[in-house]
């Protein structure tokens, strides 16, 4: 014990060390993260925040009463921890509403009626009020449709059935190479005029938790929109078999959703300035919203309370930034992105310098290092700092994506990066009702925040090269 104490003195001393520090300084910076990830580990808030959002609160799709209950919560807790600034940014978002559950059957020639799971895709239209019941035509691909032809497929059912492909170890490219299904599934099968799309649930694993999801009509005339759903994928193993069984299997879906318009919604942004560099800002950030299953707590709960974190932390550190570090809480990336390209415009318009960006939205799960939208010489710089995260694990840096909110920011200057967790098991539950608070585990969850602080604390000490 007596040793421990001894240990928590300099550190706290360090910090103010680092503030000034002009060059990198390998000890004073592994001892500031080393503080970061002990005091997330035991002093840290996400976790409490995360079980409020998702329990007290739940699911936040856009223009709905969770997501105005979770503007107004995410302002009363930055404003809490007594940060420079605290404002809300307005954004007009699209209303869209699930209805009634759905419901759907699978029907084959010996009468044989079989119950599936399924959830419509976000912004599509209903089914007719008495539901929808026809032939079923499985595809791969939309090359699939051009070989079927219009002849084949008017009037029927369009079942979508290219599973995540399991040999890419990168989830977020398996499910990339999927989800063109989900997204563009229903304006391309209407062209050829089937009454309705089905659409296999974008995850690896066997289960029925069906995985909604946006999709869109592109420039479809709305007299030619068909209501599309995604069914689990047993329940898509069930219907692919039946169909090889009896091609005359029919499938029966109802579902009532509707687009709504557009409503006022906001973005909430908090922000501490910089002491040397107030016009250099770095963002840190996730979206508020979530689909309307599950509580949101992965997708992007989990994002939501790290990047707060990473204010909080600083502040209870005492560590005052050189640069203007500013947290956004994104409203509408699940449909619409609107809340990102928002943020971007205003920034854009105002002329601000955003040098940096940090994105958490793969999930809670353990932090393995992040990806970053660098040059060679940027990159270059953020493979030296890897040394720093050795020691917790989360040194993995490659080149990538930063995040769907951020990317509007990027320019040929700035960098944009992403926290990259372990993302295995991240598309059993992605955009599904078993994305739950009790699926989020606390450690975890602390581990990506204090990782998110030390990325964050290393750029606004040393900048970003040009």
């Amino acid at each position: 014990m007596k040793t421990k104490s001894l240990f928590l003195i300099p550190l706290f001393l360090l910090s103010a060390d680092v503030v000034s520090a002009q060059t990198p300084n390998h000890t004073s910076d592994s001892l500031f993260i080393k503080k970061l990830f002990s005091t997330s580990l035991t002093a840290g808030k996400s976790y409490d925040w995360l079980s409020h959002l998702t329990l007290k609160i739940g699911h936040r799709i856009s223009g709905s009463y969770g997501a105005a209950k979770a503007v107004e919560w995410g302002e009363a807790t930055l404003k809490n921890l007594t940060l420079d600034r605290v404002w809300l940014q307005d954004v007009m978002v699209p209303k869209w509403i699930r209805g009634t559950p759905e419901i759907a059957y699978i029907s084959s020639g010996d009468s044989q009626t079989n119950s599936v799971p399924i959830l419509a895709l976000g912004g599509s239209v209903a089914t007719p009020p008495n539901g929808l019941k026809s032939r079923v035509v499985e595809v791969k691909s939309f090359d699939d449709l051009a070989k079927i032809g219009k002849d084949s497929i008017q009037g029927k059912i369009v079942f979508y059935n290219r599973p995540m492909d399991p040999n890419v170890i990168e989830t977020f490219k398996a499910y990339g190479g999927a989800v063109d299904q989900r997204v563009q599934g229903a304006a391309e099968a209407a062209k050829y005029g089937a009454l309705g799309v089905i659409v296999r649930s974008m995850s690896h694993k066997l289960d029925d938790y069906p995985h909604t999801g946006t999709m869109r009509y592109g420039d479809l005339p709305r007299n030619q929109w068909i209501p599309a759903a995604a069914i689990s994928t047993n329940g898509a193993e069930m219907l692919s078999a039946m169909l090889k069984l009896d091609p005359k299997t029919t499938f029966f879906f109802k579902q009532t959703s509707r687009n709504d318009g557009e409503v006022l919604s906001h973005n909430v942004i908090g922000e501490i300035k910089g002491s040397q560099f107030p016009d250099e800002i770095i963002v840190v950030g996730g979206h508020l919203d979530s689909w309307d299953v599950g509580d949101g707590a992965h997708d992007d709960g989990a994002g939501i309370v790290q990047s707060m974190e990473v204010l909080r932390l600083f502040k209870t550190m005492g560590y005052r930034p050189k640069r203007t570090i500013r947290v956004v809480l994104f409203m509408n990336e699940e449909n619409g992105l609107r809340g990102g390209n928002k943020y971007a415009e205003v920034a854009k318009q105002k002329g601000e310098k955003h040098i940096f960006g940090l994105e958490s939205d793969a999930g809670g799960f353990t932090p393995r290092g992040f990806s970053f939208d660098a040059n060679d010489a940027q990159m270059q710089t953020f493979l030296s700092w890897r040394v720093h995260f050795e020691p917790y694990l989360t040194n993995h840096f490659t080149k990538g994506g930063g995040g769907a909110d951020i990317g509007p920011l990027k320019n040929a200057e700035n960098v944009m990066a992403g926290l990259r967790p372990d993302s295995q098991r991240y598309f059993d539950i992605h955009h599904t009702a078993a994305d739950v608070f009790s699926a989020v585990n606390k450690r975890e969850l602390e581990l990506g925040a204090a990782a998110m602080a030390g990325l964050i604390y290393l750029v606004d000490q040393y900048g970003v090269e040009k």
